[in-house]
């Protein structure tokens, strides 16, 4: 993989972060897969449901768990083990599929697909923007960050206000900023992958960590959209 002075040629580099981009795109997937097993054992499950959604304290405990799985994944990344960061990742996926299944109980099942299509193709044309793209977006990434952090201020405040106004705002500048963060998270990970590794290990809890942040960013997107175009039951 290197030329004899230890540097990577310009084809070789390319190749290198090519396979690392596979490699996340191919965890992401599996994230998406174990998220839409576990939610389908929900659907399959009136016990589990009225386990679940019947217990407010069972369901938000569920939520505060997968926030913490990613925070401490994050946070940690550099000292566990890359098995430890994939099981972990894994059951974060799977947790979010228990908690996913609420949306089927929701919305139809005709807007549920026509959201997670739009989210897909628009996920496709921001992520291959931002591989593509010789722009830098660090700058808009941080814009983007401090508009996350206000959407999920708003919509904690909004839990007690019930405010339909708030809602739909927070729904549409939401869908904004996941689009946004698409095209950034990948252009961040692209340059991870350009820069090299120092062994295998990290390599691949690099790619667990990227795949969790395409994985977040395609999930906030289809939540903020099928808000917006998603009928209610």
């Amino acid at each position: 993989m290197y030329e004899q002075n230890g540097i990577y040629t310009d084809s070789q580099s390319i190749s290198v972060t090519n396979t690392f981009f596979q490699k996340v795109y191919l965890w992401m997937t599996a994230g998406l897969g174990v998220t839409a097993l576990a939610a389908f054992f929900m659907l399959s499950s009136p016990s589990a449901q009225q386990l679940i959604f019947g217990n407010r304290m069972i369901f938000y405990g569920l939520i505060i768990a997968e926030l913490a799985l990613v925070f401490t994944m994050s946070a940690a990344i550099n000292r566990i083990s890359a098995a430890t960061a994939t099981l972990m990742f894994l059951g974060y996926s799977a947790l979010n599929g228990v908690t996913f299944a609420a949306i089927f109980l929701i919305y139809t099942n005709s807007s549920i697909v026509s959201a997670f299509l739009v989210t897909a193709g628009t996920f496709a044309a921001m992520s291959m923007y931002g591989y593509a793209t010789k722009r830098d977006l660090t700058g808009f990434g941080s814009f983007l960050f401090m508009g996350l952090v206000g959407i999920i201020i708003a919509s904690v405040v909004n839990m007690f206000l019930n405010n339909a106004m708030i809602y739909w705002i927070t729904s549409y500048v939401g869908v904004f900023i996941f689009v946004g963060l698409t095209a950034y998270d990948t252009q961040k990970i692209k340059q991870i992958g350009q820069a090299g590794f120092s062994s295998g290990q990290e390599r691949h809890k690099a790619a667990i960590l990227g795949a969790l942040r395409l994985y977040l960013d395609f999930i906030n997107l289809f939540l903020m959209l099928l808000r917006i175009m998603g009928d209610r039951r």
